[in-house]
């Protein structure tokens, strides 16, 4: 065990370690070769999707109690959108790093990595792919959906409606306090497929977490009955693997790739799974989720792409009833952390043609999300076709240019700005760097003036992301960002833009010379000191992850357990 580097050592580094576990109540005779459990816990009294994380650590450590191991939880900083500015999206590699080294630095065998929010979860893997200690995941699960006049809502695809009602003067605003009353009645996260039950559906494809653990409700009793089995495959795990590096393979990652696209899930998925492949060393660009996405039919029936909450899946199999069904496009071979491969142990799920087809039957015969390229991306950009109307993904209009969000916020709903339904809205300064964060402001609210004439959609554009619990036709992930020196720095109001989806192109209509020869819009003040100084510094572009740039895969990361040292010194280590 790695642990018994600190444990097993008959010296005064042994001395010290024993006897420093011991006031939390760990007595030597426990510690003789058992393996030490960490539990990664991002509980938070800020974050109600990691709010009930405490109950589920608790779930975990009686199964590793029972395998015969011993948990030790320790805390990470939580991650929630709601409530951090300017994004969470901003803190995710600052998360990352904790999980690496704490994992790294302290005496675990394996780990659980217990996560809810959509960036906490990445964040998590991204560490564990950095520790390559084993490691397992357990997810906190979807929140009961609120109940308005007799209607299932989720989070944010239903409210983001709902609030285009209210700015059309559709919606009283009595009726708006109405629906607040009855939001969000349980911790878990987004209970439609938004980024959050997204990744919980991809760390299960990669094979990072136990089978049907995903879509479970966070209020179900079977989600700590899961807490329990985790803790005690991870005691397993310590004892003989696999590893990370040996879960996230290339194949991993095709499959992760194709799950997503089936379900139509959220583009910021994009962004983490780029992040997590460079962490542990894989190869992977934006043409491999291209060239997936092509290939693979959309068969769920999940808002804001579809009908359907993520709990649905539940009743029809879970995961592992998505992953039967997508068999003939998996690497079924792939290893995962249950120490077999994918599907290992599946049975046939029932038939459920509302919120789960089938290869045959699609809802749609390609993938959830498409890669863009173009003067205007020339590195990519990324749209969600499934959630985006038809008729727009192919359009030409002139562009209306926002320097940054305040000036979106203030000019939007002037009834006498220049806008038509053709008019394509476009938000710069909102990517990596100049968000900073690459906040979630991509999805442009369309301007009052036209949703009181019935407008429900327009083409937008930005550098910045979108929650995936968004829809619309909207280009997002735009790379490189204006803020680094990218085409959208040079757009001007006015330049006719093309989006032209089946070509996979989004440009502007402008003589390139003239194009290049404009000069770049303003670029936001660097930071002088702190995070901040460090994310203008090293974050690297979406098409990229939005890692940062001194982060990548070393091949075999270095282990910071004790060494072993001459007999009869006893200082330090």
């Amino acid at each position: 065990m790695r642990s018994a580097q600190w444990f097993a050592r008959d010296d005064l580094a042994g001395f010290l370690h024993r006897s420093s576990i011991a006031a939390t109540g760990i007595n030597r005779h426990t510690l003789d070769g058992r393996p030490v459990i960490g539990i990664c816990n991002s509980w938070s009294d800020l974050v109600s999707c990691n709010f009930h994380l405490r109950g589920l650590a608790d779930a975990v450590k009686r199964g590793v109690a029972q395998a015969g191991g011993i948990a030790v939880e320790f805390p990470t900083m939580s991650l929630g959108e709601s409530l951090m500015k300017p994004t969470a999206m901003l803190y995710r590699n600052l998360v990352a790093m904790e999980v690496e080294e704490s994992i790294r630095a302290y005496p675990i065998d394996a780990v659980v990595l217990l996560g809810g929010c959509d960036k906490t979860v990445p964040a998590q893997l991204m560490g564990a792919a950095g520790a390559d200690v084993p490691a397992i995941a357990l997810t906190g699960g979807p929140a009961n959906p609120a109940i308005f006049r007799g209607r299932e809502l989720g989070v944010g695809t239903d409210l983001w409606g709902y609030v285009n009602e209210l700015r059309a003067g559709r919606m009283s605003q009595s009726d708006f306090d109405e629906l607040e009353a009855a939001s969000m009645p349980s911790v878990g996260h987004c209970p439609e497929l938004g980024t959050a039950s997204t990744m919980a559906a991809l760390t299960e494809a990669l094979g990072m977490a136990l089978p049907g653990s995903a879509t479970i409700p966070a209020t179900n009793s079977r989600r700590y009955a899961f807490g329990e089995a985790t803790g005690e495959r991870a005691v397993a795990l310590a004892r003989s693997g696999p590893r990370p590096s040996q879960i996230l393979t290339a194949a991993a990652f095709d499959n992760a790739i194709t799950t997503l696209m089936a379900l139509g899930g959220s583009t910021n998925a994009v962004v983490h799974l780029l992040a997590i492949a460079r962490r542990i060393g894989v190869p992977l660009s934006l043409d491999r989720f291209d060239e997936i996405s092509a290939r693979t039919p959309l068969i769920a029936n999940l808002r804001p792409s579809g009908e359907e909450l993520f709990a649905r899946l539940n009743a029809v199999g879970g995961i592992p009833a998505v992953l039967d069904r997508l068999a003939p496009l998996l690497d079924t071979t792939a290893l995962t952390v249950t120490g077999q491969p994918l599907l290992a142990g599946t049975r046939p799920s029932p038939v459920d043609d509302v919120v789960l087809s089938s290869l045959d039957t699609p809802f749609a015969p390609t993938g959830g999300i498409a890669v863009l390229r173009g003067n205007l991306a020339p590195d990519g950009a990324l749209i969600k076709t499934s959630a985006a109307t038809p008729a727009l993904l192919r359009h030409r209009g002139p562009a209306l240019v926002f320097d940054d969000h305040h000036e979106l916020s203030h000019r939007i709903d002037d009834p006498d700005l220049d806008v038509t339904p053709d008019t394509v809205l476009v938000l710069r300064n909102a990517g990596p760097i100049g968000g900073p964060g690459m906040p979630e402001w991509g999805a442009l609210p369309l301007p009052e003036k036209l949703l009181r004439r019935g407008v429900t959609d327009m083409v937008r554009i930005s550098d910045g992301r979108m929650s995936g619990t968004a829809f619309g036709t909207v280009a997002v992930h735009v790379a490189p960002e204006a803020a680094a020196g990218g085409p959208l720095s040079k757009l001007r109001t006015g330049d006719p833009v093309v989006l032209d989806v089946d070509q996979r192109l989004l440009a502007v209509d402008v003589p390139d010379d003239e194009f290049h020869g404009r000069t770049p819009s303003t670029m936001p003040d660097s930071p002088s000191r702190g995070y901040l100084r460090l994310v203008n510094d090293h974050i690297m572009q979406a098409d990229q992850g939005c890692d940062f740039d001194f982060m990548p895969a070393d091949g075999a990361a270095q282990d910071l357990a004790p060494r072993s040292i001459p007999a009869g010194w006893h200082g330090g280590w």
